[in-house]
């Protein structure tokens, strides 16, 4: 199977083109569907601090939430023309209004892959299944102590018996897992595997000592996933159904599944609906809170989107990124020294982009997209201030 080239983020599945056949994506055109039933209003009516979406989304003008309208615009007319490849869906929140939603051949009820999105919503379930298992230790517990009921496992050395959760979700494991060329890799071998794949990443043997280096792994996300299995008593794709995803109004997501025990896809194998990615990004704007609820324990989120390694041979570095568990970092402004944007990404260009500063939710979906220079060249010089309101 081809894989897209932008390095091990972007191929997290093997088989993505496949699966984006099986829900029904089209070759890109320039054609826009907003497909807004709700009245838009043109005076917001808060900061959004305290408001959360029902069925639906309140929506807003560009302009009322502080979009300069005519660079909005500009911004489309830049996707449609090609500018930044192929995206499909380009949602822009902010004080909680719904100010942009435009989709090019994308039914806007259709489920879009995640592929590495997956990752990060893969870090809020663990923190979640932490707190609902009471285990307060567990970044610093042994891998291989928590899969103890696997008799055997392979390549067994002072390294592995090192390996910590709290290094999987960082991507410091050491462990010999490559992802490009793709071909032929350990996750192309996952990928296709029909057999356990807990097993086979817990197999691999080690490569350097755990906490040294930083390299991308998405074994790690799958082990995460197993983990979250074995702290309560049932699949992440189960219990994300009722712990994360119902609560903030999430519906009609699909998983890739194993076929051997029906173990969910946590390196990339989630699929959701445009809006819907744009809600987990407000649950992490409103810090794993909604409504009255908080979903996502606080301090499990703040931590994890908080840098632990930055620079070279993290990801996206001439950006100024850096990553935390399962999440991505980018200052706000081409080339700063900050971390004021958490982000998620995914292969083929899904993003989804959280700016606390400036209150704002964006979140995109692609066949083959560049998001992050479409959000400091286009988006980003596109928000100002809302007179009037605070939290700008």
């Amino acid at each position: 199977m081809a894989v897209a080239d932008d390095g091990p983020i972007a191929a997290p599945l093997g088989t993505s083109r496949a699966l984006i056949r099986v829900c029904g994506a089209i070759a890109f055109a320039a054609s826009v569907c907003c497909g807004r039933s709700s009245p838009t209003v043109s005076e917001p009516v808060d900061d959004g601090s305290t408001y959360f979406p029902a069925a639906d989304w309140r929506t807003a003008n560009a302009a009322a939430v502080g979009l300069d309208q005519r660079r909005v615009d500009a911004m489309w007319q830049h996707v449609t023309a090609g500018r930044y490849g192929s995206i499909q869906g380009l949602l822009v929140v902010r004080h909680g209004y719904l100010a942009v939603e435009r989709y090019a051949n994308w039914p806007r009820a259709q489920v879009h892959t995640m592929q590495s999105v997956t990752k990060s919503v893969t870090s809020l379930l663990f923190g979640i299944a932490t707190a609902t298992a009471g285990d307060t230790a567990i970044l610093d517990r042994p891998v291989l102590d928590l899969f103890s009921r696997y008799a055997s496992v392979s390549n067994v050395d002072d390294r592995k018996r090192a390996l910590t959760v709290r290094h999987l979700l960082t991507m410091r494991t050491g462990m010999d897992f490559w992802e490009q060329p793709y071909a032929g890799s350990p996750l192309d071998e996952l990928n296709r595997s029909a057999g356990d794949w807990t097993k086979l990443v817990l197999d691999r043997p080690m490569a350097d000592i755990p906490g040294t280096g930083w390299a991308y792994n998405s074994g790690a996300a799958i082990l995460i996933g197993s983990a979250i299995r074995e702290l309560v008593g049932e699949s992440a794709d189960a219990f994300a159904r009722h712990a994360l995803f119902a609560p903030i109004g999430v519906t009609g997501e699909t998983w890739v599944r194993s076929p051997f025990d029906g173990l969910p896809h946590c390196g990339g194998g989630l699929y959701l609906k445009p809006l819907d990615l744009a809600r987990v990004g407000y649950l992490v704007l409103r810090h794993g809170a909604w409504g009255d609820r908080q979903v996502v324990p606080r301090a499990w989120l703040d931590a994890s989107t908080q840098a632990v390694t930055k620079g070279a041979p993290v990801f996206f570095s001439e950006f100024g990124s850096g990553y935390g568990r399962f999440w991505w970092l980018f200052p706000t402004h081409r080339g700063g020294g900050d971390d004021g944007i958490i982000a998620a990404s995914g292969s083929g260009g899904q993003w989804l982009f959280v700016v606390p500063s400036l209150d704002l939710v964006v979140a995109i979906v692609a066949s083959n997209g560049d998001g992050l220079d479409l959000l400091y060249d286009d988006l980003l010089p596109a928000v100002g201030q809302v007179p009037g309101l605070s939290g700008n």
